[in-house]
């Protein structure tokens, strides 16, 4: 007698359910759509950081109107080793300038550096003014540019590389499950059919 073929088990049968390949696939679409966007909006940012513009000169000065907490800072234009470049600022309240850390911003003609950060603590017109020994440009832009933008940008790649890790990592995991499900019912459909009168077959006799 031919051997009975393996009995057939559906593929809705298994658990976890197929569905979750779909979850798998939409968490990578969404976790890299959302990468990639924040890495576009940040590039967009930093490439306008700095209002170029809206320059003055070395003894001249601008005034803008600030909100309380403002986060803008004073850039000068291809800033050299001298620590000569001042400014002040008036206006409301009591505000100053403080030290900005190190950046880039670099625009068609110049490379540009933070030189103050201002801190405005009520909302206004201010004035600032700036001055150094050598002719200076200066402008006002946002408190952060080309190192921000890196940070703000490695999250934007962290986002990507989890979305498709956690995407190939419930994929595997969903389908070795449902291969380890698929063998055990198997087990079980062949172990039924082998207590089954109907599927026995009888030993040949003695010839």
């Amino acid at each position: 007698m031919q051997p009975s073929p393996p009995p057939r088990i559906p593929a809705n049968a298994l658990r976890p359910g197929r569905y979750w390949y779909v979850v798998a696939t939409a968490l990578a679409v969404l976790l890299t759509t959302l990468g990639v966007v924040i890495g576009a909006l940040r590039f967009h940012d930093a490439m306008n950081a700095v209002d170029t513009d809206n320059q003055f000169a070395n003894g001249g000065s601008l005034t803008l109107h600030l909100e309380a907490g403002s986060e803008k800072a004073i850039w000068i234009a291809e800033r050299g080793p001298s620590p000569d470049q001042k400014c002040d600022i008036t206006g409301p309240g009591d505000p100053g300038l403080s030290d900005p850390g190190i950046d880039v911003f670099l625009s068609y003609d110049a490379a540009w550096n933070p030189l103050y950060t201002i801190d405005a603590p009520r909302a206004g017109d201010y004035k600032i003014t700036c001055s150094s020994q050598g002719p200076s440009r200066y402008a006002i832009g946002d408190t952060g540019s080309l190192v921000a933008l890196t940070g703000r940008l490695l999250i934007g790649a962290v986002l990507c590389v989890f979305g498709i890790t956690a995407c190939i990592a419930l994929v595997a995991v969903t389908a070795i499950r449902r291969d380890r499900h698929h063998k055990r019912l198997l087990a079980e459909l062949c172990n039924s059919r082998g207590s089954d009168p109907a599927y026995r077959v009888a030993a040949p006799g003695p010839r």
